[in-house]
């Protein structure tokens, strides 16, 4: 596999046992909350613990709901991640709806932190980040999303947890209906059932990028050989 230069990668590849721990960042976000539902529902997974600054609003037996205001400081967690098996990270927030030093602390800083309080806990889980199609692992780009998407992928890189998958799908269709957060999502929600059946590859709907990183993260030879996992092989781990 191929990492970049100075980024220690140490990566596991095995399929989880029955009563799997799977913790879940972001469950009331457009992935989280697709990846909560296919999780209670996976016959593999015996308990989920969703972390979050608000409740999801789900009821399950399951389901274990952990409110936490500040991601910039996971310390007061690590009890609740010890032996966890599986992290599907969803927390982010989009361009321009915050401050570019916002932007980079919650996609940044915030990542780092959850990834350094699940390594103290459970070194051996597989984290899957939800991360964006252009992240760029050298930290050089002028678009400061590339360069801060590339910063959270080297921080997980670097983390020293056993498995560390990086999600890359582009655009994502809602499935589910959602206020748009400006005016280009709502555009391009309109012109994606169109825009799809002539280019047939362009964006992914948001149930099949919440299935891949669930099925990612419960059996990691489904990724392939490098931890970036970009659109096609989203739509194809979800589909498979």
């Amino acid at each position: 596999m191929h990492s970049q230069p100075g980024v220690a990668v140490r990566r596991v590849v095995r399929e989880m046992p029955p009563g799997v721990h799977l913790v879940l960042v972001g469950a009331t976000g457009m992935i989280g909350g697709c990846a909560l539902e296919l999780a209670l529902a996976h016959p593999g997974v015996a308990r989920v613990t969703s972390i979050g600054r608000r409740a999801s609003g789900v009821v399950h037996a399951r389901l274990r709901e952990v409110l936490h205001a500040d991601f910039g400081d996971c310390a007061p967690l690590e009890r609740e991640l010890r032996g966890v098996d599986v992290a599907l990270y969803c927390l982010g927030v989009y361009t321009g709806a915050q401050s570019d030093e916002e932007f980079r602390r919650v996609t940044v800083d915030l990542t780092a932190e959850f990834a350094r309080a699940l390594c103290a806990s459970s070194p051996k889980a597989a984290f899957c980040l939800l991360s964006a199609e252009g992240a760029d692992l050298s930290e050089q780009s002028r678009i400061p999303f590339r360069r801060y998407k590339g910063m959270a992928e080297n921080a997980l890189l670097r983390s020293g947890l056993a498995r560390v998958h990086l999600f890359r799908p582009g655009y994502i269709y809602p499935v589910v209906p959602r206020v748009e957060p400006n005016v280009l999502y709502r555009v391009l929600r309109r012109i994606y059932p169109f825009a799809r059946r002539i280019w047939p590859g362009v964006g992914i709907p948001s149930t099949d990028v919440a299935r891949a990183m669930l099925a990612v993260g419960l059996d990691g030879s489904l990724a392939g050989d490098g931890p970036a996992i970009e659109r096609a092989a989203i739509r194809r781990i979800a589909r498979s």
